[in-house]
């Protein structure tokens, strides 16, 4: 008979420890077998535990759950951490992984999701939640890049002028102005001219 998989619960909200718990033990072969609600605490039972695997939030009340990691990791180096957090933003993962991290879920990740992604840590391999995916991706790819004339149609957008008025104003026909729209929305994947509207007067603000 396979030995379960021991796992550790690293969350300052009681409530989300019980349904992470309800969750992972519909799986026969893993076995939470401790919780904790703190830094001292996961401390202490990780050092008692010998898990797995632990399954550790971000946003801890006493000590930031990146900054928790690192420290269990200079106690244990071989501890395989999974952040199961809400957060998706880029700076997170990246630093996440940087303190150790073999694993980053999102809370709101179906339950297949976080198991596959304990089965995957437990195997010595690294998992990101396909949102994170995303998110590192987008965030690594450049700016696109506006020809001149673009840059030109949004100012004038940006400045609440309309297609006759901004092919009068750059001597241009109204069609051509309203492909230059077209190709703004499509590189910077733009829904609408309400959202192309709401980018050209960010842009203009920002560059103010």
């Amino acid at each position: 008979m396979t030995v379960p998989a021991r796992l550790i619960l690293v969350d300052d909200h009681p409530l989300v420890r019980d349904g992470l718990r309800a969750r992972l033990e519909t799986v026969a072969r893993f076995e939470v077998v401790a919780e904790a609600g703190s830094a001292a605490e996961a401390q202490a039972v990780i050092r008692a535990g010998n898990p797995d695997c632990v399954l550790m939030d971000i946003s801890m009340r006493d000590v930031h759950g990146i900054e928790l990691t690192r420290r269990l990791l200079q106690d244990q180096p071989g501890l395989k951490i999974i952040m199961l957090t809400m957060h998706d933003e880029p700076q997170y993962v990246v630093e996440s992984f940087r303190a150790g991290a073999r694993g980053y879920v999102l809370k709101d990740s179906p339950s297949a999701e976080i198991i596959a992604a304990v089965d995957v840590v437990i195997a010595g391999q690294r998992y990101f939640s396909a949102r994170v995916a995303d998110a590192l991706v987008n965030a690594s790819l450049p700016e696109p890049v506006l020809t001149q004339r673009e840059r030109d149609v949004l100012d004038l957008i940006a400045n609440g002028l309309g297609n006759k008025e901004i092919a009068a104003r750059l001597d241009l026909s109204v069609r051509t102005v309203e492909s230059h729209r077209i190709n703004i929305k499509r590189k910077f994947d733009l829904s609408g001219s309400a959202g192309l509207i709401k980018f050209a007067v960010e842009r203009n603000w920002d560059r103010s």
